[in-house]
């Protein structure tokens, strides 16, 4: 099997991150364009997504997700992190450089890399925090009819899911290997 990009770029090898650019460039670009106010600020968030990539590459794990999509949730997550500190909100619709609606696929691939990560991390949560955040939210119960269907009180209701949805929460910032949910 050979070496993914990232464990190329994870392992010091040269022509990694120029690769990663050539072959992940598009991708980046186009979160960069929905994500930013300016082109100019689009060319500096693409720089900043690629240094952050080579710094995470080591983090980079082919069985919580793809390579593209290790890629997509890291640069979706430095442009978010912009966002914030600029105190603006992204557009909803995605546009390239002339304005017009482009259709955006990264989104479902960053999306679907997310999925798989919190569904690895829910199945490896305590029975009670899984089954009271899987009513809570796939349900679409109310705490108190969770507190009512698991026949427990309120208040450890409300902590199984503030606990469990902090530790799915940590796993999509940081992946660690599976099993290391608990």
């Amino acid at each position: 099997m050979t070496a993914s990009i990232l464990d190329k770029m994870a392992s010091g090898q040269s022509n990694a991150v120029q690769e990663c650019m050539d072959t992940y460039g598009g991708l980046v670009w186009s979160l960069a364009l929905r994500f930013c106010p300016s082109r100019d600020d689009a060319e500096d968030a693409v720089q900043e997504i690629f240094v952050e990539l080579w710094k995470s590459a080591s983090r980079f794990d082919a069985n919580q997700a793809s390579e593209k999509g290790f890629i997509a949730m890291i640069a979706r997550r430095r442009l978010i992190d912009r966002l914030r500190k600029a105190g603006r909100r992204p557009e909803t619709t995605p546009i390239d450089e002339h304005g017009d609606r482009i259709p955006d696929e990264s989104v479902k691939i960053e999306n679907d890399a997310e999925a798989a990560i919190a569904a690895n991390v829910l199945k490896d949560l305590k029975k009670e925090q899984r089954t009271a955040i899987e009513l809570a939210v796939l349900d679409g119960m109310t705490h108190r009819e969770v507190a009512e269907t698991m026949r427990l009180p309120l208040g450890t209701v409300k902590s199984h899911i503030r606990r469990g949805l902090n530790l799915i929460r940590k796993q999509l910032v940081e992946p660690v290997p599976t099993g290391g949910a608990k």
